[in-house]
């Protein structure tokens, strides 16, 4: 919560922002931005500064495709063991969800990390043990280190993980809703630096703030995006600098690098995006899952899968909507019954909503 101190330099804040006098929309691409926002009532006081603010595709488990999902769930069925975070074993499916598989006798295990995933396969030698790995850019390098460290040869990784500066262009090419400024996720840039989203100022005119996470931060990084956009600017900040360096992580890049490629795939909500996932390169196929299992998975890529009937979690991720806009919000969506994965992940508009609002 906020101290005395902190409410009287959050309003200080806020009063240079309605100084401003700047009418403007912006996205932020991270749900720890947008717990924030919700939690302190932040989106409220903005928009009365004319500032208006919606989260796009900062969710890495919302993002994760429906064909993804049957991926795992395809898998599970010829009997290896899937682990991957809580959250995704909660997405629902075309027909049910990964937990739901468990409760059938599937063996669908949550675990903390990959490293947990790697020791569930050296316990279980006679078992495939895939892991199903989500995450843009800051969780990528923690499976690349692990395989690089050569686990055991029945581990497998089913790779979902993807970019975030790429989506930022998608949003801007799709041209559906009007974005004067980008708040950059902090974990994110923590790995990646400044450098990879300049592009989007420099060739789409459009503003951006790294932030931290504290609701200062995001006050002090929604002044600076209002200065840029009054003063017709178009250039990254970096607010966070106790956290983000201007290079990033170099390591962190490097191990990436060496152990993926980038690839074109789809994201929930969107069409397929140039250069916007990551797979894993051809020394390390002996851990594709998709390559090691081909033949099980030949099944999946048979079908199509739609998104859930009435679900607007495609348009809450792209910002044309927000959570309270869909008729299933809080009604037939809720936390403990999910129509959606927005509504599932801890890091998800419509679950961030719910908690925070709903009595």
């Amino acid at each position: 919560m906020f101290s005395f101190r902190d409410k009287e330099i959050a309003k200080g804040i806020v009063n240079r922002i309605k100084e401003l006098n700047v009418h403007a929309k912006f996205m932020h691409v991270c749900g720890t931005h947008q717990d924030t926002i919700v939690k302190h009532g932040l989106d409220d006081l903005l928009r009365d500064c004319g500032i208006d603010i919606t989260q796009g595709p900062g969710c890495p488990v919302c993002v994760t495709t429906p064909l993804e999902i049957e991926e795992a769930m395809q898998l599970a069925r010829a009997g290896k063991i899937i682990t991957t975070f809580g959250d995704m074993i909660r997405v629902p499916g075309s027909c049910y969800s990964l937990m739901e598989m468990n409760s059938q006798g599937y063996d669908v295990r949550a675990v903390y990390s990959i490293e947990d995933a790697v020791n569930i396969a050296k316990l279980n030698k006679d078992k495939d043990v895939v892991f199903v790995a989500v995450g843009f850019e800051t969780t990528a390098p923690t499976t690349a280190s692990v395989l690089l460290s050569e686990p055991p040869c029945n581990f497998s990784v089913l790779c979902c993980h993807r970019l975030i500066p790429p989506a930022l262009k998608a949003i801007l090419d799709m041209g559906e809703v009007r974005i004067d400024g980008f708040i950059e996720p902090g974990h994110v840039s923590t790995i990646i630096g400044l450098n990879p989203y300049r592009f989007i100022s420099e060739e789409y005119h459009v503003p951006q703030v790294i932030a931290g996470f504290e609701p200062l931060d995001v006050l002090i990084g929604v002044y600076m995006l209002a200065q840029q956009v009054k003063n017709h600017e178009s250039r990254v900040i970096n607010e966070y600098k106790r956290a983000v360096k201007p290079d990033g992580n170099v390591k962190a890049q490097r191990i990436i690098k060496k152990v993926f490629s980038k690839c074109s795939v789809k994201w929930r909500g969107f069409p397929v995006i140039v250069d916007s996932g990551l797979s894993l390169r051809r020394g390390f196929s002996e851990y594709d899952a998709r390559e090691v299992f081909s033949d099980d998975l030949e099944e999946v890529y048979s079908r199509d899968y739609a998104e859930p009937a009435g679900c607007r979690c495609s348009e809450v991720l792209r910002g044309l909507c927000s959570s309270r806009d869909c008729p299933l919000f809080g009604v037939e969506c809720t936390p403990s019954h999910p129509v959606g994965p927005c509504m599932v992940s801890v890091e998800g508009s419509c679950q961030i909503e719910y908690r925070y609002t709903v009595r």
